[in-house]
């Protein structure tokens, strides 16, 4: 009699708890993906702004070189035509060039900024950013280091 009364009480424990773990699993499995996913978005996230900022640096050493090599007269075509070709190599469309005003000079490098491209077709294309003394074309990035020549 002991066990007949034992097998109905496990009968009704277990269809209580029945579907409610099933839920439960759903949700955690939810929850996982969604983490998950978050995650990833941080990552790339993350990597796109080191790409960036790897070339900010790359274009402020082209542009500190062209205005430590131009204080020599002498030496200062020959200079910005090497590093000219320097920033076509390390940064995507690079150039880099010099703007002169009086005593005060700027060594300007811009490369092409794809996280800020705006797409094809798009009217509402941002408009130039100011860099040194002229203004950087629409969805390219900039560095002007000004220099005593």
């Amino acid at each position: 009699m002991r066990q007949h009364a034992f097998k109905t009480g496990l009968r009704v424990h277990a269809s209580t708890c029945n579907g409610s773990s099933l839920i439960e699993v759903m949700l955690a499995v939810a929850l996982v993906a969604v983490s998950a996913l978050g995650l990833i978005a941080v990552q790339v996230w993350i990597a796109r702004e080191a790409r960036a900022m790897t070339l900010r640096e790359s274009a402020a050493w082209i542009a500190d070189s062209i205005a430590e090599a131009t204080r020599t007269p002498s030496t200062g075509d020959v200079a910005l035509n090497q590093w000219r070709t320097w920033a076509s190599v390390l940064l995507p469309h690079g150039d880099a060039s010099i703007g002169e005003s009086g005593a005060v000079a700027a060594a300007r490098v811009t490369w092409a900024s794809v996280r800020d491209r705006p797409a094809l077709g798009d009217a509402s294309a941002q408009p130039a950013e100011p860099c040194g003394d002229v203004d950087a074309p629409a969805g390219s990035s900039c560095v002007a280091l000004a220099f005593a020549k």
